[in-house]
Parts: structure tokens; sequence; C-alpha cells
């Protein structure tokens, strides 16, 4: 058998493994026109999936004033829980991740959601015991700051070189760039693809079934 690439693949959350991008989109819009801002563009709020909530919401929202915010996140929050029972893990990962397990990668999670939400998302029955360990923006830096990646290379004693970052956005991939880590990027979440490569990414996919593919030819 051929020797494995990577010992640790990391994945980040929404838009890459679970299908959540156009409803955050909806309620950051709607989040800022509560508490009285201009409502974002779709592509202004795409932009920041990824980042902690806090940054995320500042950054979409430049007009409403710092007090609001954290008024701003619980209408986030509000907007969203009304909405998770909608979401869902896009077709073919639940496959995918148990065939990855079955070569003995080590599975995480790197996600700009908060601990409560990461878990809240992991609690089905379909996903207990699918991961080896998660980072949450809230419990550290937030991407594309490299810690999250570093913590889980010094939790499971994976070098750089051993490590793998998948990701929607811009955001995912210049965080595994920081940590000295390869990346690939998927087409089909918050962020156009134009920039991955030069962002470091080895290989950009468009579909559940070629990151698959690639996956179980390269990792």
């Amino acid at each position: 058998m051929r020797p494995r690439a990577f010992d640790l693949i990391a994945f980040d959350w929404d838009g890459t493994l679970f299908d959540s991008t156009a409803i955050i989109v909806r309620c950051i819009q709607r989040a800022v026109v509560d508490v009285g801002g201009a409502m974002p563009t779709d592509q202004a709020a795409a932009y920041v999936i990824g980042m902690s909530l806090a940054e995320a919401l500042a950054h979409a929202a430049p007009d409403v004033d710092p007090a609001l915010y954290p008024r701003l996140g619980a209408r986030y929050r509000h907007h969203y829980a009304a909405h998770q029972n909608d979401l869902s893990l896009f077709a073919g990962v639940l496959p995918l991740l148990h065939e990855l397990r079955a070569r003995h990668h080590w599975l995480a999670v790197a996600t700009g959601k908060s601990r409560r939400g990461l878990d809240e998302a992991l609690h089905t029955a379909e996903l207990h015991g699918v991961f080896d360990g998660s980072r949450t923006a809230d419990e550290t830096a937030g991407k594309p700051h490299p810690r999250m990646l570093l913590e889980l290379m010094e939790e499971f004693g994976v070098a750089p070189e051993r490590t793998l970052m998948i990701g929607d956005t811009t955001h995912d991939l210049q965080m595994a760039r920081n940590a000295g880590c390869a990346s690939v990027g998927v087409g089909w979440g918050a962020h156009e693809i134009d920039e991955f490569h030069a962002l470091g990414a080895v290989q950009v996919v468009h579909s559940v079934r070629e990151l698959h593919d690639w996956l179980l030819a390269n990792a």
C-alpha cells in the first residue's frame, strides 16, 4: 500500500463540509439590517465566512456602531438558529470521511464557528466519532491566524509537511500557508477560486466527488 502523504487532514466546516453558505449570508444580512446598518451585498456577506463571528460581523457592517456589536451578534445567532435544522452535509461528504478514517488519517475541524455552534452541528449520530479533534474561533485565534492548525498539529504530534487543510475560503488557505501546511481549495463554498492557487493550494476541486478522488489518490 502506498504510504500516506498526510497524517492529519483538517477541514473547514461551513461551506466545505456543511451546506450552509447561502443561509449564513442571509442571516448576516438580516442581522445587520436589524441593528440599523445597510444590508451587505451577497459578496460582502460571503467574504467574511470563516472569520470569527465578531470579526465577521464587524467587517460586514462597517457602518454599525461598535457599541451595537453584541446585539448584532445576538441577531445573527437568532436568525441562524431558526434555520440550523435546514442544513446538512454536502452529498458524498460522510462516505469520504469514513474512507479517510479507514486509511487511518487523523481528521479534524478548524472553523470560524463558536465551540457551542460546532458542538451542536456535530451532535448527530452520523458524525459520532468521525473527527479526532477540532478548534473553533472562540477558543483560539480566528483565521487566517495559524494558531488553530498549530494547536491541532501539536495535539496529534504531526509536522506541518504532514498536515493538509481543506477549505472554501481564502481565509482557510491563508491560515494553512501561515502554518506551513499544504491546502486544497474547494470551489462550491463562499469564495471565488481565482486566488486559491496564489495562496499555495496544491489542488482546487469543484465537487465532493473530485475531492474524494483526489484525496484517495494523493493524501
